[in-house]
């Protein structure tokens, strides 16, 4: 297997894992990693179409760079909310639906 059918296969497992936790899971610090492991698998998605080119090109890696440092600024900053709810609700979940008070 070449190297970028690897990173196509990981970015795609990376893709659907993320997209799983994200749907799925309740609890607010599982959904921020969800989001994080969707970011991986784009990111690997970028490198792998960039490497498909003679010579590569280095505009997806310049996105790449760029969108690492976006993904840390925006995980810290969910954190840091997740913090705050936790300091005022004293929960880290969505809560439930509340059925509609008619």
């Amino acid at each position: 297997m070449t190297p970028p059918g690897l990173y196509w296969i990981t970015a795609t497992l990376l893709v659907a894992i993320g997209l799983h936790g994200l749907l799925v899971r309740r609890h607010l610090f599982r959904k921020i990693l969800a989001l994080n492991v969707l970011g991986n698998g784009i990111f690997a998605l970028l490198v792998a179409t960039a490497a498909r080119s003679v010579p590569p090109d280095p505009v997806p890696h310049a996105m790449v760079l760029t969108g690492i440092v976006v993904a840390v600024s925006t995980t810290a900053f969910a954190l840091a909310l997740l913090g705050r709810l936790r300091r005022e609700t004293g929960n880290n979940a969505l809560p439930e639906e509340a059925p509609d008070q008619r």
